[in-house]
């Protein structure tokens, strides 16, 4: 299962709007960044029938069969720190993080 914060519901259904159009997020892993696997994070048009569909607030969080094992439990939350702000995976999977916050790995 993925969660999202109230943060992070009021953000995407914002962006979902000035949009005008989207079924969700879809939110994945793949290969890449200094620890092994980075988050992948992208607005879903198309719904994939092999996707797993998790609902918070309204708003749809589609993940690939491959990914839910990596991120499975994982909240995702909308945070701002001092000037950046951006979201912000809460993994129980993950053992490792790199220093930037961008990789890890289980």
């Amino acid at each position: 299962m993925i969660t999202l914060t109230n943060a992070a519901v009021k953000h995407v259904r914002q962006f979902l709007s000035k949009r005008g159009k989207g079924e969700g997020i879809r939110v994945g892993v793949k290969t890449s960044g200094c620890s092994g696997m980075a988050y992948t994070l992208e607005f879903v048009d198309s719904i994939d029938e092999n996707d797993h569909v998790f609902e918070n607030d309204g708003i749809k969080v589609f993940v690939d069969a491959k990914s839910l094992v990596y991120l499975d439990g994982t909240q995702l939350d909308y945070v701002r720190e001092g000037l950046q702000e951006g979201f912000k995976f809460d993994n129980p999977n993950a053992k490792n993080t790199c220093g930037c916050g961008e990789s890890f790995n289980v």
